[in-house]
């Protein structure tokens, strides 16, 4: 990017943020663009795609915090943060490459030219610095699946758009049987340097726009850039296991590096729905199972599901309501073989109807049982004693 587009580029109205906006507010406000931008959402449509990549470009500076910073210095020194009457080499006379040759009447130091050899990733402005391989951007995307896929793992498709390198020109930017070639003027490093009197500045090759490449012929899916926004399916492993939000990182899937360097990475968060019966903790499953008082009080075989089957369990007469019964290694297995296990809640299950027999039972059995107080240790606490 050269130092022309930093400037003049407004990223923050792109993206429909402020200049102060927080990281979590840059990437709220991406996301929501990028759904309502995509291009599955809006087929055919040419103006919704150009504001889809205007918006992944922006993204691109402003989430990346070195970039951002970059960026807002670029800005506050020749923008001021409203722009030069004239605008940039416009009507007023206004260049920014004036700004090279202006430095040299300053009080000393590197010069403008030296400084923007920082901000454009050109420190020291050493030769081939332009065209170094450098690494590309890492993307975020969102995968939903079921309870018992992120339990037992799965393989997912996952069908996304995203920057990357043009299967036309295979990212080198020129039409199919052409080559770039070294810019004469800047030898390829993609920098010039001017000298005033004792004083030499380095500044972006204009010829190159500091690529330090020439393309005579642009390839006409990518206009030159090398890279394309393109649909594509890639199949994603979900281990067994994988908690809610979760990131899981595709290695070299991201957007492609520029100038040979190794492309990013693609990171898939997880949202896992939630099962009708089964809860999790942990590795543990967890389960509750209603039971009558009968059964908690004399005793009885529960059978209760589990997601590979069932299992019958044991419990004793006078179990409490709220125990909690545990089924071993009926949980989540792990890739490293361990595995959690299934924890079934007992809860009393209280009728919202009686019939006339049940009434009259439960009526006798409390005529029997009204020596035995459950609630001896509160009423002693109520009676002072």
């Amino acid at each position: 990017m050269s130092a022309r587009d930093w400037i003049e580029k407004d990223f923050y109205r792109e993206l429909g943020v402020s200049s102060d906006a927080s990281a979590d507010e840059i990437k709220k406000s991406y996301r929501k663009l990028a759904r309502e931008l995509h291009p599955d959402a809006n087929p055919g449509d040419a103006k919704a795609e150009a504001r889809f990549k205007a918006v992944s470009e922006a993204y691109g500076v402003l989430s990346d915090p070195a970039k951002r910073k970059q960026y807002d210095e670029a800005r506050r020194l020749f923008a001021g943060g409203g722009g030069f009457p004239g605008g940039f080499g416009g009507g007023g006379g206004f260049d920014v490459n004036d700004l090279f040759g202006r430095a040299a009447q300053g009080t000393g130091g590197g010069g403008l030219g030296d400084l923007l050899g920082g901000l454009f990733n050109r420190r020291g402005g050493g030769a081939g610095s332009a065209t170094r391989p450098r690494r590309g951007e890492d993307v975020e995307t969102d995968v939903r699946i079921d309870f018992t896929e992120a339990v037992k793992g799965a393989t997912v498709p996952l069908r996304l758009s995203s920057p990357a390198a043009c299967s036309t020109c295979g990212g080198s930017g020129a039409k199919p049987g052409t080559m770039p070639h070294v810019c004469a003027t800047c030898s390829g490093s993609g920098l010039v340097t001017r000298s005033q009197g004792a004083f030499a500045f380095s500044e972006p090759c204009r010829d190159c726009r500091g690529t330090g490449r020439i393309i005579d012929d642009p390839c006409p899916e990518c206009g030159g850039d090398g890279v394309s926004t393109r649909t594509r399916t890639l199949t994603v492993r979900i281990p067994s296991g994988v908690d809610d939000g979760q990131r899981i990182r595709l290695a070299g899937q991201g957007e492609p590096g520029r100038n040979g360097g190794p492309s990013g990475d693609l990171f898939v968060r997880v949202h896992v729905n939630p099962h009708s019966i089964f809860g999790r903790k942990g590795n543990d499953l967890t389960l509750t199972a209603p039971m009558t008082f009968s059964e908690l009080a004399l005793g009885t075989t529960l059978t209760v599901p589990t997601l590979d089957g069932k299992v019958t369990l044991k419990v004793p007469a006078g179990t409490a309501s709220g125990r909690v019964l545990r089924a071993r290694d009926k949980g989540i297995t792990k890739r490293d073989g361990t595995s959690g296990d299934l924890l079934i809640t007992l809860e009393v299950a209280v009728p919202n109807n009686l019939s006339s027999e049940a009434r009259k039972a439960l009526e006798a059995y409390a005529d029997v049982t009204k020596d035995h107080d459950p609630r001896g240790d509160l009423n002693a606490l109520l009676e002072g004693r």
